[in-house]
């Protein structure tokens, strides 16, 4: 294989990376700072962009067995727990989009893409690597330092390493993250003893006063992922910190108490700060560049993190095959392809995060069009985002 690819992170960006290039015959290693550890206790909607993506990188299938396809997305009014739409998932959506919606634990789609990324030749996975510096020699020449002296060699470098990424830090040491004045709750139930509505096979999305509640089966249907967001708490790195049950139950006084049970029936939260990202002008720098949270972190509002990234990484390996000139222009070709459609998630994602932690009287005007519009209009407005077109992807 004639391109050895440096990757920083082993997450769902870089093995999908990873797995994206040696299809194409480049040869490729990971960088992971951790020893690969499974990552548990989350949950993740994979819209069809998503499962398109993986598809195209021959991994869909092996994950499928561990999803769940639900049938619909149910909208609620958090106060009062009235439904106000229902958007059709299930068949419906894998026909009109040609690919599926799957809800999953993180862990199983990590676990699937680090077995394909093992299978293909050309392919290496280096733990305990935590990069703390980058040498770009010549256009064609990266070395990447880890904490413990330690080097690594390539063409080109990547850095799919996260909201926090180590990488961004050193292309552009101006690039900000700044707390986005809210925290995501999670945590998961057996679903076989919950009432309706958390035991229907569907998504459901509750919208309340700074607030607003989403679940969903993971598991192959055995489990309900809970994810609750409320505009209060502290800021602080990582996604797997300890929460305070009684803090979340009160800024959930008022909601319906079909929610609240649930909420309570919860006895492990643990929860993430939600930041946004300023200042990065340019994801690229010669032979060096950024893909994922690490280069346009997008708030949880339309669950498209990963699917970005997975999109990145489809779209990166294109580039980078078809370049004749080297990673530099191939990484300045992927930046103009992927940058408006990251740009417009991230500022769609923002306005649904406003829609739905609405208070009266707005929220009484949203829940007013939520409940009327058709849902044919509704469902045409996420075309942009589900279908195939030419995002780079």
């Amino acid at each position: 294989m004639p391109t050895q690819a440096l990757i920083a992170g082993g997450g769902i960006g870089g093995l999908a990376t990873a797995i994206a290039l040696g299809r194409r015959g480049i040869a490729c290693e990971i960088l992971e700072r951790s020893q690969f550890a499974a990552e548990t206790g989350a949950g993740i909607q994979l819209g069809p962009n998503a499962t398109r993506a993986l598809d195209a990188l021959g991994v869909l299938d092996a994950i499928e067995p561990y999803g769940f396809m639900p049938e619909a997305v149910s909208v609620y009014d958090g106060r009062t727990g009235t439904k106000l739409t229902s958007l059709p998932l299930g068949k419906e959506a894998a026909q009109r989009y040609s690919a599926p919606y799957l809800t999953l634990r993180r862990a199983d789609l990590h676990a699937g893409l680090r077995s394909a990324a093992s299978l293909i030749d050309g392919v290496g996975l280096r733990a305990g690597f935590d990069l703390s510096a980058v040498d770009a020699q010549s256009d064609n020449t990266v070395i990447a330092h880890a904490t413990d002296g330690r080097e690594a060699g390539g063409t080109c470098l990547i850095g799919a390493d996260g909201l926090w990424s180590t990488l961004r830090s050193i292309l552009n040491p101006a690039a900000r993250l700044h707390f986005a004045g809210a925290t995501a709750w999670r945590a998961r139930l057996p679903r076989e003893d919950l009432p309706a509505p958390f035991a229907a096979p569907e998504v459901g999305l509750w919208l309340g006063p700074k607030t607003h509640l989403v679940h969903y089966p993971v598991g192959g249907g055995a489990e309900l992922n809970i994810v609750a967001v409320t505009e209060s708490g502290a800021t602080g790195q990582g996604w797997d910190r300890s929460g305070d049950k009684e803090a979340l139950l009160a800024q959930f006084g008022y909601w319906a108490d079909d929610a609240k049970v649930l909420l309570e029936q919860v006895e492990v939260w643990r929860i993430w700060s939600l930041y946004r990202l300023s200042g990065l002008k340019r994801w690229s720098r010669g032979s060096v560049t950024l893909l994922g949270d690490a280069a346009h972190p997008v708030l949880p509002y339309l669950a498209q993190g990963a699917a970005l990234a997975i999109e990145d990484a489809t779209a990166l390996a294109a580039c980078l095959a078809g370049e004749l000139d080297g990673p530099a222009a191939a990484f300045r070709r992927y930046e103009r392809l992927r940058r408006p459609r990251a740009g417009r998630v991230q500022q769609t994602s923002r306005r649904f995060g406003w829609l739905y932690h609405l208070d009266t009287p707005l929220a009484q005007a949203r829940n007013f069009i939520l409940a009327r519009r058709s849902r044919r209009t509704t469902v045409r407005r996420f075309d942009w985002l589900y279908r195939r077109e030419n995002n780079g992807a």
